[in-house]
């Protein structure tokens, strides 16, 4: 048993120091990013900002909302082959959509057919696991690099350093990061393991960009402060769940209480999730997720206009022309207080 005695931090603990800015206007910020890899050839640009593979949210709708913002979409792997091939064949701009899958042997039955079927039109890919620090995902990684040398692969989750590096020095382009901060997700009061995602994130980023790695940070943001805060903490990209909950691109269903809509909303270890895809809990495991009803926010456009302006305004406080320049300008102070809630409902 070890007890390791230095403070760990989430978003919650902390702000942004503001400094001095010759910044005259929010729109003067660029948040585009282009970054090259270590492993494969491909380029992308863009914004950074990845909705979550989740299959509320992680749907062709958010994909087509998306693109005209730059932003990328990593879709669910449960739609059917064909249509998968048909959607990334016809992709123009690749980066937008990331291709999700597990890495069971039909996972990478599955790939095979969408890539005969799409002509090879998937260059991004998410291999997606709950815990990141099994022997087998990392030898699948490893056997997945050397197959697809060409794409772009996101690998994870996993919260410290010499997980990151393993995967890195394995295939892995990004590792993403994060477990138990999701606003669905019950893994940390249901198995007591976690990592506090902002102190994930800056020491994650760390050990991958030591190495020419990437990183995503997966879940725990619960406004644009936080993605703002995410980014500072060396995060090459950020993926939203919760945040993009309950628009019309979310393939969640509508219910009506007490004449307001909701929308359906739950974790893909959820008892529901499990009871759609596998046919229910299996009886060596537990539920790691929950549902719940999120209310009803129209098109997903007005959020990340919210989104994508408080990023803006963030760089601007610091003095960072580019989202780039914001992990540079970045100094976090402790807080006690986030926000003045004497008006919350």
């Amino acid at each position: 048993m070890h007890i390791d005695h230095e403070p760990k931090l989430d978003f919650k603990d902390v702000l942004i120091r503001p400094k001095r800015s010759a910044l005259p206007s929010r729109a003067q910020v660029d948040i585009t990013r282009k970054f090259t890899f270590k492993h494969s050839p491909n380029r992308y640009g863009g914004i950074p900002i990845i909705a979550s593979n989740m299959d509320t949210v992680g749907t062709f709708e958010m994909a087509r909302a998306f693109a005209p913002f730059g932003l990328s979409v990593a879709l669910h792997k449960h739609y059917p082959v064909d249509t998968l091939a048909a959607y990334f064949k016809k992709l123009k701009t690749k980066s937008t959509a990331f291709y999700s899958m597990g890495i069971a042997k039909q996972d990478s039955d599955k790939f095979a057919r969408v890539m005969r079927g799409g002509a090879s039109a998937v260059r991004y890919v998410c291999i997606d696991v709950a815990n990141g620090y099994t022997e087998s995902f990392v030898d699948f990684v490893a056997r997945f690099r050397d197959t697809y040398p060409q794409l772009t692969v996101m690998a994870g989750n996993v919260v410290t350093g010499e997980m990151t590096e393993e995967l890195i020095l394995s295939g892995a382009d990004i590792v993403k990061v994060g477990i138990g901060p999701g606003s669905v997700c019950t893994t940390r009061s249901m198995t007591g393991v976690g990592y506090p995602q902002l102190s994930a994130i800056i020491e994650c980023a760390d050990a991958a960009h030591g190495l020419g790695g990437r990183i995503c940070a997966d879940g725990g943001c619960t406004s644009p402060g936080d993605v703002a805060k995410a980014f500072g903490g060396g995060a090459d990209f950020v993926m939203l769940g919760g945040m993009l909950a309950g628009h019309d691109e979310c393939a969640g269903d509508v219910v009506e209480q007490n004449d307001e809509k909701f929308m359906r909303f739950y974790g893909m270890s959820s008892r529901t999730a499990m009871e759609k895809y596998a046919g229910g809990v299996a009886h060596y495991r537990a539920s790691e997720g929950k549902e719940v009803l999120v209310p009803y926010r129209g098109p997903v456009a007005d959020s990340l206009q919210n989104i994508l302006g408080g990023l803006r305004s963030a760089c601007t406080y610091v003095g960072a022309r580019t989202l780039k320049e914001l992990t540079k300008r970045t100094t976090f102070v402790r807080a006690g207080m986030q926000t003045n809630e004497v008006f919350a409902e």
